[in-house]
């Protein structure tokens, strides 16, 4: 719950701090405005980290330009045309702070496109009506600290709730993006949005198709870094809006009748989800959210509804949907404009998903770990996580048997890299050791002989480079 006169307080401090300072009483006394706004404020309310600063101002670009020079070791201008001047600002203390000063903006928007018709405002309060949520519509005057909220953020910060500080059809049909971020804040502050707000998602949620993949990317990537991805997934998809940008997700949910049973693939990817962010965080605390991991736990199972199969008796089967999951989740993200590092990661986490729940039903040979570390590559930790979150059993007896098998087999790997440092494996034998052995030249055989010799070493281990070369003649000698 918010504590209000904690709140002030620590936007007491934030108005009195030296950089802030400075620039409050630099434009006060050039005879101009300037408050914080928006996101540094709502944070400061809420006891969240305040990051970078945010500032408004009724100066016009060029004489922000000339008040903030004399005060910083930086600055640039390409945001001057919507009327934006950043700097970078020293304190007393040898730190810097990186700021961002923008002109009152009272923009328009045609309808057709995301681009304003860029104007300058006069007001404080006709800058912030025009914000995305009440909860960022609000702002601190400087140089004597004053909280200005025009629209009732302070109100909504309170109640948890989002909402838009006008007619949510004005504001969505201005900026559609808008749609993503009440998803991305709805995550990552755990609030509600409003009936009116939710609605008005629902019925515009065919205009995010004029925004570029690249700022839908940006979006989704923000909502799944927060600390409940799920809350906002679920908004999406209850408004028809992850139809329009990633249909997949909403596509899990499968139709499920009286004679054929199955899981609700959609609430189990949810829980994967949800369990991969826990085991993340249980594994490697402290670090960034690893959005990578989290959209592979999020479309792991997308496969599913292209390969299910009624069986008589009742079964439902879904044979190779990792395959086919894994190409579709390529493809969809290359039309989100991921890179293809990402591309490549999470394609592969879904297409090894299953893979260990061989490894349950009987243990594997030392070979047969060492293929599963090679096959996963740099991905092991994340398929570590991403399978030990695909057990969503409500079955006791099975998860613990499957928890114990997964402890196993993660033991068996840790043996397997102190013995053998596994990360690096190589045959005994090189290429050009390869060929003086065998008498050939450089071709096809010598890769042949290479992947024999590199299955040899998996399958058991250093045996010696004398050993590998008498292997290496009975094995080419076999093939004439």
């Amino acid at each position: 719950m918010l504590n209000m006169a904690a709140g002030l307080d620590r936007l007491g401090a934030l108005a009195t701090s030296p950089i802030v300072a400075r620039l409050g009483a630099a434009f006060a006394e050039a005879g101009f405005e300037l408050a914080i706004v928006g996101g540094p404020v709502r944070d400061a309310l809420l006891g969240r980290p305040v990051n970078d600063l945010d500032f408004a101002t009724n100066a016009r670009p060029d004489e922000t330009l000339r008040i903030v020079k004399p005060l910083a070791s930086a600055t640039w201008d390409i945001g001057r045309a919507f009327g934006t001047i950043g700097a970078k600002v020293p304190g007393p203390d040898g730190t810097f702070e990186q700021v961002e000063i923008t002109t009152y903006r009272a923009d328009s928007y045609d309808g057709v496109t995301r681009k304003p018709v860029v104007a300058f405002g006069d007001t404080l309060e006709g800058d912030l009506a025009r914000r995305d949520f009440t909860v960022g519509a609000m702002a601190l005057r400087l140089p004597v600290p004053a909280l200005v909220d025009p629209t009732g953020g302070v109100e909504d910060l309170i109640g948890g709730v989002l909402r838009t500080p006008g007619d949510p059809d004005v504001s969505f049909g201005d900026d559609p993006l808008r749609m993503l971020r009440a998803a991305r804040f709805a995550g990552q502050l755990g609030f509600d949005v409003a009936p009116d707000t939710v609605e008005a998602m629902a019925r515009l949620r065919e205009s995010i198709r004029i925004v570029s993949p690249e700022r839908v990317q940006g979006e989704l990537v923000k909502l799944l870094a927060s600390d409940d991805p799920v809350r906002g997934i679920r908004l999406l998809v209850d408004t028809g809006l992850m139809a329009e940008i990633v249909p997949e997700v909403p596509a899990l949910r499968l139709e499920i009748d009286e004679h054929h049973h199955h899981k609700d693939v959609y609430e189990h990817s949810l829980t994967v989800l949800r369990q991969a962010i826990d085991l993340e965080h249980e594994r490697h605390p402290g670090e960034a959210p690893d959005v990578t991991l989290r959209l592979a736990a999020l479309l792991h199972d997308i496969g599913k509804p292209a390969t299910r199969t009624l069986e008589p008796g009742g079964g439902v089967s879904f044979h190779h949907h990792d395959l086919k999951g894994a190409r579709m989740a390529r493809k969809r993200l290359q039309a989100l404009r991921f890179d293809s590092d990402t591309i490549g990661a999470v394609s592969q986490l879904i297409e090894q998903h299953l893979r260990f729940f061989g490894y349950s039903e009987g243990a594997w040979t030392d070979s047969a770990v060492r293929r599963y570390v090679r096959d996963a590559g740099d991905q092991l930790e994340r398929l570590h996580i991403l399978t030990r979150a695909d057990v969503t059993t409500r079955n006791r007896r099975k998860a613990a048997r499957l928890g114990a098998a997964y402890d196993d087999i993660e033991r068996r790997i840790a043996e397997l890299a102190a013995q053998e440092e596994l990360d690096a494996i190589r045959p005994e034998l090189d290429g050009n050791r390869i060929q003086e052995v065998l008498g050939i030249g450089p071709g096809r055989e010598v890769g042949a002989a290479y992947r024999f010799l590199l299955d040899l070493r998996l399958d058991e281990g250093i045996i010696g480079p004398d050993a590998a070369e008498e292997r290496l003649r009975a094995w080419w000698t076999a093939r004439a």
